[in-house]
């Protein structure tokens, strides 16, 4: 298994792959992280396609062939775990044969067809809770993903609709979405956003994402997942959500420190 409980899950690098050359400067930063605190298991993370973008108008990245030929790269030369989404079925069998841990977008969380393709690759299944379903549904996701024959499967927790444009955040979810038997990693920066709300785009209020993160972290979350860009406010996509790679280590240290304490805590009972 690549989940191991007594390491912090982080998942994290830019929403979307711009160019090989900033995800070689994030992945640099990121190894250089991950080297210095055993506490955690880095697992790098870009999109080669954002199909679920707001607006027609909006980048999508640099698609399926390059996208996977610069994941290649980055694993030869820092021996990454690598996640990335997935949106059709057919991308299955073709993503698994690079990455380690398919994603499965929170839009599509339901859709059969896409969950029985990633389980049946053998890969790690890594689905994130639909922003309209409740963590108790998360079961049934679970469900087709491990009939399917999923040996493992991770969920992500990334908020939930909160009227118009706009998400809240529900820590009880952390605790009922791990009853289901699954790890359970908390997205700090998809949790901030305000989906659609920036005429065409979504915007979001990257000031909370570290008091999400320390609060997941104290509810009993196994992971949390940062998208990370070395000049946030000129990305592609998610601008306003996105953690500066410079001030990244703080934050996952700190978070290190809330997962220990919380895990020193629960034992003593």
């Amino acid at each position: 298994m690549l989940f191991d409980r007594d390491k912090l899950l982080v998942i994290a690098g830019p929403c979307v792959i711009e160019s090989e050359g900033l995800l070689l400067d994030v992945a640099e930063r990121l190894a250089q992280i991950a080297e210095s605190n055993d506490s955690i298991r880095l697992i790098f993370k870009a999109s080669f396609d954002k199909a679920n973008r707001t607006s027609v108008a909006s980048k999508r990245g640099v698609g399926l062939v390059k996208g996977l030929e610069i994941f290649r790269k980055i694993k030869e030369k820092y021996g990454f775990i690598i996640t990335t989404d997935i949106h059709l079925p057919e991308q299955a069998v073709v993503v698994a044969s690079v990455c380690d841990v398919l994603q499965i977008p929170a839009f599509l969380c339901r859709q059969t067809d896409l969950l029985v393709s990633a389980a049946k690759t053998g890969a790690v299944v890594s689905v994130k809770k639909g922003q309209f379903l409740s963590a108790r549904e998360m079961r049934y996701v679970i469900d087709k993903l491990e009939v399917s024959g999923a040996e493992e499967v991770w969920q992500i927790e990334r908020g939930t609709t909160f009227g118009y444009n706009d998400l809240v955040v529900d820590m009880r979810n952390i605790g009922i979405m791990k009853s289901h038997g699954a790890p359970v990693i908390f997205d700090a920066t998809h949790s901030v956003q305000k989906p659609g709300a920036g005429e065409g785009v979504t915007i979001g209020n990257r000031e909370f994402v570290e008091t999400l993160a320390y609060g997941a972290m104290a509810a009993g979350a196994d992971g949390v997942f940062f998208e990370t860009h070395m000049d946030p406010d000129q990305a592609a996509c998610d601008a306003a959500n996105q953690v500066d790679v410079n001030k990244i280590e703080r934050i996952i240290g700190n978070c290190v420190k809330f997962w220990e304490l919380r895990r020193s805590m629960v034992s003593q009972y």
